[in-house]
């Protein structure tokens, strides 16, 4: 699984918004990983910002 489906299986799994370092906490990723990873999936428009700097899935 890339570093990518990781994150954002975390972000399913939690079902909340996450920042970046919750993240980390959930997947056990290096930061520089998890923001490489959530750059990729903001540029493909898979995940969504509905609250400054926290994160989720795109419905």
């Amino acid at each position: 699984m890339s570093d990518a489906e990781q994150v954002l299986d975390a972000m399913r799994t939690a079902a909340a918004p996450l920042n970046a370092g919750k993240v980390v906490e959930l997947t056990g990723l290096d930061r520089k990983a998890v923001d490489k990873a959530m750059a990729e999936l903001k540029k493909d428009g898979r995940i969504v910002s509905p609250v400054r700097c926290y994160w989720a899935p795109a419905e």
